[in-house]
């Protein structure tokens, strides 16, 4: 009876991805730039964000249902504020993340952001270590849409707890956010049969990049190991990364582009496009 009732106060119960989500991710194409001086349209920041807002909103992709756009690492102030909360860079996200996400909503479209389970991202900024249930209401108090939460600069032990322990916060609150983990990711001979109740989708490998030889290396992984496809669904979908078509300065041809959306859809995963 224990052992039930944790379960399922842990479990996730968000109503969300009933089918793969779909949207734009900032990661691939523009990574951890955040010189806006010398690269101001290409700078991870508030301008940026707005832009793709804006394209996904008028240019016909909310109708083809990509209606995510999802902030990815970099966009943070170092360390927090005196509240322990995070916040973003001021410079580069002058109007804060909450009038972006409200900027977002008024368009139809909805915002994801990006945090670490660690006690650093990957890019170097403030991990949640020791902060889930803060970060949690940070993100919920901004109204985003959905969180990738990342796994550099932690323990694999603790990510076993970390990753469930932010489902449960997330519920407490009360705010709908798709949960996207990257703990797979890490853990390559995890259990999988956690991560339906935990996760809306989760990060199964490492970092696609836009040349074949690796986006080729994701689909052979994906082709020898079939018993993935047992723990997706309506709610919880595996995720090899994202699309890597159209990328500017991409290595990708267009039939190789063509494959990669095949493919994916076969597998049903996510489509985040960048």
């Amino acid at each position: 009876m224990f052992v039930f009732l944790l379960s399922s106060a842990f479990a996730l119960d968000n109503g969300l991805g009933l089918t793969p989500p779909m949207g734009w991710m900032a990661w691939e194409q523009f990574k951890c730039q955040t010189d806006c001086t010398k690269y101001p349209e290409d700078c991870i920041s508030e301008r940026l964000f707005v832009d793709m807002i804006d394209r996904i909103a008028e240019d016909g992709w909310l109708e083809a249902g990509y209606e995510y756009v999802n902030i990815d690492d970099c966009w943070m102030g170092k360390g927090r504020d005196v509240n322990g909360e995070l916040y973003p860079d001021q410079a580069r996200f002058p109007h804060n993340i909450t009038w972006l996400s409200r900027y977002a909503h008024s368009k139809g479209v909805k915002l994801g952001i990006y945090n670490d389970f660690g006690t650093l991202t990957c890019g170097g900024y403030t991990g949640s270590e020791g902060y889930l249930l803060t970060d949690a209401k940070t993100f919920a108090k901004w109204e985003v849409d959905m969180l990738k939460m990342d796994g550099c600069y932690s323990e694999l032990l603790n990510q076993r707890d970390g990753y469930p322990a932010m489902t449960h916060f997330l519920n407490k609150t009360g705010r709908p956010i798709m949960y996207s983990c990257s703990w797979p990711a890490y853990d390559s001979s995890m259990d999988y049969s956690p991560l339906p109740e935990h996760c809306n989708l989760w990060r199964n490998y490492g970092d696609i990049t836009s040349t074949w030889p690796v986006v080729h290396a994701v689909i052979d992984k994906w082709g020898n190991t079939p018993e993935w496809a047992q723990y997706a669904g309506p709610g919880h979908w595996n995720d090899p990364d994202q699309l890597m078509i159209g990328l500017k300065n991409g290595q990708i041809t267009e039939i190789e582009g063509e494959t990669q959306m095949a493919i994916w859809s076969i597998v049903a995963a996510p489509l985040i496009m960048s």
